[in-house]
């Protein structure tokens, strides 16, 4: 060029011609576009393949981890303890996702309460039963063999004054129980949760009547008997109509029929422990027998078997028999039971008194328990108590046979044995 010169890169490079090395390979816009263009749908497709599989992997990964617990806890067991009727095995194995679904994946919002053994929630399952579900709080093997227990037994009876099980989750660390919500709480908040609520004496005797159907059923109305082990008021439920519901049945044996006893080691809560059982091991359906018998003192008397100590040292039993047997029964009694029970008091207590016989032997059966208390609501009635005969109406009934012996016998029985039982603690 005239005067001047105009250095430019060939064909391919760019960049400042005018120094050495200044040309370097230019890129391909055109190439770039068309290379993005093309290998976009594929890092697409790889991006969601990934998430796919990841998914997959996760869901992989959670099934083993729920058919590890599954196993662990007894699942196998559980369906050969229910194999025997199909229609049992298909309700009472629970999906986690249902329960999840039914209480909004374990909300808090959901919660009922909880101790020291777990959390309930309250829930709603997909064929729109209310239920409570047990969900507890750390992994015991003796717990676990408690809830096979409990599965076992509860799946296989039906009666009116017996919670419910509508089956349980295995799926998870710690099993899952659903039973049949019930609304009122236990009869021990019932009871002695303060502000005490007034309960007339007609709720008083049909509560303890339907306790004793509940256990008259599991000793006699059923092929293999059953044996609770621990009844005690925080372990009967109160519905809406305050109807009795006897629950809670990890500890409860099996008795064949051809044993009327088994020696086991001693289970039950202090206060309502059959001092026989407590000292041999040896289980009846006499303990049910005796702990009913406390629950009836619980009842007459509104005072925490667990808890009460007179100012003499006794507990609630002890104390019981004492007044009883000295013609003082007033001085324990609650005011209102007093108020509206009229004689018919008289009568449980003499049945509670027959319950709590040192004697296993000595004791009556449930079915003769909930006979008489059964013909306590009756219009007129005619039956016995321990030997002791009572007539006539509701309101009119005539004690026509003294006790007092017997009442000072059992009296003279305890207080060296039963105040060793009641110091003693041997809780669940």
């Amino acid at each position: 060029m005239v005067g001047s010169f105009d250095c430019t890169c060939s064909q391919g490079y760019q960049g400042n011609a005018t120094h050495k090395n200044g040309c370097i390979p230019s890129i391909n816009t055109g190439l770039i576009i068309g290379l993005s263009v093309s290998s976009g749908p594929t890092i697409l497709i790889l991006f969601l393949a990934s998430k796919i599989i990841f998914r997959k992997l996760k869901h992989q990964k959670e099934q083993k981890l729920r058919q590890k617990f599954f196993n662990k806890n007894r699942g196998q067991l559980l369906q050969k303890l229910v194999s025997h009727r199909s229609d049992i095995a298909e309700r009472m194995i629970i999906p986690l996702r249902e329960l999840e679904k039914a209480t909004n994946k374990f909300h808090p919002t959901r919660k009922l309460g909880g101790g020291g053994h777990g959390t309930v929630y309250k829930g709603i399952l997909s064929d729109l039963h209310v239920v409570a579900i047990r969900k507890s709080n750390i992994v015991v093997k003796s717990e676990i063999n408690e809830f096979i227990n409990e599965v076992s037994i509860l799946s296989q009876i039906n009666h009116r004054n017996i919670v419910k099980l509508f089956g349980c989750c295995l799926e998870t660390e710690v099993p899952l129980l659903a039973y049949e919500f019930i609304s009122n709480g236990t009869l021990c908040d019932y009871l002695h949760k303060k502000p005490l609520r007034s309960i007339p004496w007609r709720d008083i005797l049909r509560i303890a009547t339907e306790i004793g159907k509940a256990l008259s059923y599991l000793h006699s109305g059923i092929s293999i008997p059953v044996i609770h082990r621990d009844i005690k008021s925080s372990n009967i439920l109160l519905d809406d109509a305050l109807t009795a519901k006897v629950s809670d049945f990890g500890a409860s044996r099996y008795i064949p029929k051809d044993k009327t006893t088994i020696t086991t080691v001693v289970q039950g809560t202090l206060g309502y422990l059959d001092p026989m059982y407590f000292y041999c091991g040896r289980l009846t359906e006499k303990s049910d027998v005796y702990s009913f018998g406390v629950i009836l003192i619980e009842l007459l008397t509104r005072k925490m078997p667990i808890i009460y100590r007179s100012s003499t040292g006794d507990g609630l039993v002890a104390r019981f028999v004492e007044l009883l047997a000295e013609g003082k029964l007033v001085e324990i009694l609650d005011s209102r039971v007093i108020e509206d029970g009229g004689s018919q008091v008289e009568v449980v207590a003499s049945l509670a008194m027959s319950c709590i016989k040192l004697r296993a032997e000595e004791r009556p059966t449930m079915r003769s328990v909930e006979m008489t208390l059964e013909a306590l609501q009756g219009p007129k009635e005619h039956f016995r108590v321990r030997g002791a005969t009572y007539e006539g109406s509701y309101s009119t009934m005539r004690y026509t046979s003294p006790i007092r012996t017997s009442l000072e016998e059992t009296s003279r029985q305890y207080s060296q044995e039963e105040e060793f039982v009641l110091s003693a603690s041997y809780p669940r």
